[in-house]
């Protein structure tokens, strides 16, 4: 079976953000702050500690500030230096050391898929990954390294899977698949959002992948379903007919940074594992107790 190595991550960070609106109306939903970095900052951290030194970033016109971001801040470098914070200097300056990032647009919202097949030119001929980051995962090794292991040992494209209740499994996209190893199975089907109680397992695809450059063809010939929309998920079942796909059930914590009652667990989640901010979050806590944050 096919092996490479994989050094390109893509992200598709184009979407519109509408549920922090109106936060995201000039902020991309990518760079909100999580803890003490913009979220996307910690799937291209999982994405490095997986070996990948490029990251494709699939974005729209909105999202100047993620490219500018991951850019040199002449200015900034320069204020800094001069007032001797040379620790915050050196901060800012590893940010675009971290990997070689490459922007390209997708001129329209036409769903995951056609994010992904917005990346071609630049990933074209070699497997890659891909992190969708409003999942964070805390994990070590990070779940795109575990996903790559399997890559390395059984060649083929490689999914997330997370085992999740009877009654969730129409919020995800559910496999029918065979176990091969405790962890690992072959994928065979993928159904989107099924019917509760019709789901064909209680695995559902999380936002982690490693695929095969055969993706970008099948996505060329995807048919469009509800509003436009070219689904991924539909390009995986063809795959998983032509190449082999596997599914792994990842080991380690998932932060829905999707929705803001999730990003605002996550905030606080990381927040009291960090031990300079941790008291101040149970210090609040308890004054609201009190009845003093009323």
């Amino acid at each position: 079976m096919q092996k490479q190595i994989v050094s390109k991550c893509l992200f598709p960070v184009a979407g519109l953000g509408t549920r922090f609106l109106p936060a995201t109306k000039d902020v991309p939903k990518e760079m909100l702050p999580l803890v003490n970095r913009p979220i996307l900052s910690y799937g291209v951290e999982e994405a490095i500690d997986a070996g990948c030194t490029e990251m494709v970033m699939i974005s729209s016109r909105s999202k100047r500030s993620i490219e500018d971001y991951f850019d040199r801040t002449w200015d900034l470098e320069k204020t800094l230096a001069e007032r001797g914070k040379k620790e915050l200097l050196n901060l800012i300056r590893q940010i675009p050391q971290m990997a070689r990032f490459i922007f390209t647009r997708q001129a329209e919202p036409l769903g995951l898929g056609h994010a992904v097949l917005c990346g071609e030119s630049l990933c074209g001929g070699d497997y890659f990954g891909v992190i969708l980051p409003d999942d964070v995962m805390i994990a070590q090794p990070s779940v795109l390294a575990q996903l790559i292991e399997v890559h390395e040992s059984l060649g083929g494209s490689v999914i997330a899977l997370e085992t999740v209740s009877d009654e969730d499994t129409s919020r995800y996209g559910i496999v029918e698949a065979e176990r091969i190893h405790a962890r690992v199975f072959q994928v065979h089907n993928l159904v989107e959002k099924p019917v509760k109680g019709c789901a064909p397992s209680n695995l559902a695809i999380m936002g982690r992948y490693v695929l095969s450059p055969r993706i970008f063809s099948i996505l060329k010939e995807v048919k469009p379903g509800a509003g436009g929309e070219i689904q991924l998920t539909d390009g995986l079942i063809q795959l998983a007919k032509e190449e082999p796909l596997w599914g792994v059930v990842y080991k380690g914590r998932r932060l829905d940074c999707g929705t803001q009652k999730g990003w605002l667990q996550a905030n606080v989640e990381l927040a009291l594992k960090d031990p300079s901010l941790r008291d101040i979050v149970l210090q609040v806590v308890e004054e609201y107790k009190k009845g003093e944050g009323k």
